[in-house]
């Protein structure tokens, strides 16, 4: 016999009550809520002063790499243009000497027109009054044909040699307009990842820059004992040098050494280097308080390598434009044996460089926002430090 029982709506027990299929779906509602609600903390939460710290920095190197893409396209560019420039003047002079010899040819043209194309013949010297004449008339034509020949030659050459020209130029325009875009991309990547740097610390509240700042200083607490260390090491290698050269010499002093802190029995910085160095540090430390500006070569304002390469040059030494270059002009020595003038450079991809002036210490352009100023070479861990170059 069929039930009349009506058939009770499933549902889910909780506490063993059997809750209705709505009742369930609020229910999962208020769970779901209940999440988003304890993932909002997470998805909101800022990060540290240290990652902010991390990230700064990390925009600031990015935009001194992109400041030396742009300085090498800069120069470049400065000699894709010289060489552009200087074909088209070469193509403008070939091209009037093209001009003279079609119109040299033209000449030829003309008077073979006047006096009659073909070789003098029997006709012709019937016509002549005496055989002198003919003779003259003879020697005439050959040497109207032979000067033709030259000039048809020379034509062919000249305009040969200014087509190759004109292409080289052309070559050289494109090769401009490459430069051109490279330095506009670098400059658009230095302007991008500065402002992002600005952004960021604008951010902070006036606590959390106190932090940063603290943080800050005890980094530089570091740097400053890792190179107070160094120049303990540099001057115990140099006494102990010196001791050594007394024994060999039978208690006679060895000639002074370039600068305090420094020497080498390995690469040795003789007198006319200490002399050079002098000049290039006097010029450096008189930029002291001048701002950081990217691509800024002086004499109001430089960046990392304008100043290197102008303090070098103030000691009569020519040095390339980007820290790229600068890493070769010279010889590389250890950091034990780093003696004052020469060139530190930092980072694996050698993007930042400073002048060295003893006991740990350098004059260096460090980033946008900042001065030229002395700051310990460790002034972003010893592991930034690229390697030490004695440019003269």
């Amino acid at each position: 016999m069929a039930s009349h029982r009506k058939s009770r709506p499933t549902g889910t027990r909780v506490a063993g009550i059997r809750t209705p299929a709505l009742a369930t779906a609020a229910l999962t509602s208020v769970a779901l809520l209940s999440q988003s609600a304890n993932a909002a903390p997470e998805a909101d939460d800022k990060p540290s002063l240290e990652e902010v710290e991390k990230k700064v920095d990390d925009l600031y190197r990015q935009a001194g790499s992109a400041t030396e893409k742009y300085n090498a396209a800069k120069e470049k560019t400065a000699k894709q243009r010289k060489r552009a420039d200087a074909l088209i003047d070469d193509v403008a002079k070939r091209t009037q000497k093209l001009n003279e010899a079609r119109e040299e040819l033209g000449s030829f043209a003309s008077a073979q027109y006047r006096t009659g194309a073909a070789a003098p013949d029997t006709a012709t010297f019937l016509l002549a009054d005496t055989p002198q004449d003919y003779f003259d008339q003879t020697q005439l034509m050959d040497r109207m044909t032979g000067r033709q020949k030259v000039a048809v030659d020379d034509y062919i050459a000249q305009q040969s040699e200014t087509m190759k020209k004109r292409q080289e130029a052309t070559e050289s325009l494109e090769a401009l307009t490459e430069s051109q875009g490279d330095l506009k991309t670098a400059k658009a990547t230095v302007q991008r990842k500065l402002a992002d740097a600005r952004e960021l610390m604008s951010k902070l509240t006036a606590e959390e820059k106190a932090r940063l700042a603290a943080i800050e200083k005890e980094k530089r607490e570091e740097a400053a004992r890792k190179a107070d260390e160094l120049a303990r090491q540099q001057a115990a290698q140099q006494q102990a040098q010196e001791e050594a050269a007394q024994q060999q010499d039978g208690g006679s002093s060895p000639s002074g050494s370039a600068g305090s802190g420094s020497s080498s029995s390995t690469v040795p910085a003789d007198s006319s280097y200490a002399t050079k160095a002098d000049k290039a540090l006097a010029f450096a430390r008189a930029q002291i308080g001048k701002p950081y500006v990217w691509g800024a070569v002086g004499p109001g304002s430089y960046d990392c390598s304008g100043l290197t390469q102008a303090a070098w040059k103030a000691a009569g030494v020519t040095l390339p434009r980007t820290t790229y270059d600068q890493v070769n002009a010279g010889t590389t020595v250890p950091i034990s044996q780093a003696q004052p003038g020469d060139l530190v450079f930092f980072y694996d991809d050698v993007t930042h460089v400073g002048i060295y002036i003893g006991n740990g210490m350098m004059i260096h352009a460090p980033k946008p926002g900042t001065y030229v100023r002395e700051e310990s070479i460790f002034y972003d861990g010893e592991s930034a430090i690229h390697s030490v170059v004695r440019p003269a």
